[in-house]
């Protein structure tokens, strides 16, 4: 039990930093502060406003999948799950806590699975802030 919780404590401290560095540099080039120096009017609908948008969403779901793809890896190189294409699918629905069944996961290591299940809700949760931030910016610019 304490390998698989150092193991975890290792995986949601390595994905909240590249989250943070995923949002940081999101922001960057979304260039939202610098919109908000120079007083820029951006209509949300209009055609650069969903531009935004669009790069905004797409640049959280690769960020998350990057997270899910880290821990899938870890999954297929620890034995926990055979085959990375059941380790991708496993990962996915645990990160995002759907959490059909662990069944494919081994025993050993199913703590890990669950802590990830937790540490992708916090992330989404992030994200999620992080949207309505930019949505909530485009509006006030």
């Amino acid at each position: 039990m304490i390998a698989e919780l150092l193991l975890a404590t290792f995986m949601v401290s390595l994905t909240v930093a590249i989250h943070g560095a995923g949002l940081h540099g999101l922001a960057k080039v979304l260039r939202l502060e610098a919109r908000e120096e120079a007083h820029e009017h951006l209509n949300p609908l209009s055609l650069r406003g969903n531009a935004v948008t669009l790069l905004a969403i797409l640049g959280l779901f690769a960020l998350h999948g990057v997270e899910i793809w880290l821990y899938a890896f870890l999954y297929v190189g620890l034995g926990a799950v055979e085959g990375l294409r059941e380790a991708v699918y496993f990962s996915t629905i645990t990160y995002g806590a759907i959490g059909y069944s662990d069944a494919v996961m081994a025993e050993r290591w199913r703590l890990v699975s669950a802590i990830e299940g937790v540490n992708g809700i916090v992330l989404l949760g992030w994200s999620t802030a992080f949207f309505i931030t930019v949505v909530a910016r485009l509006r006030r610019i």
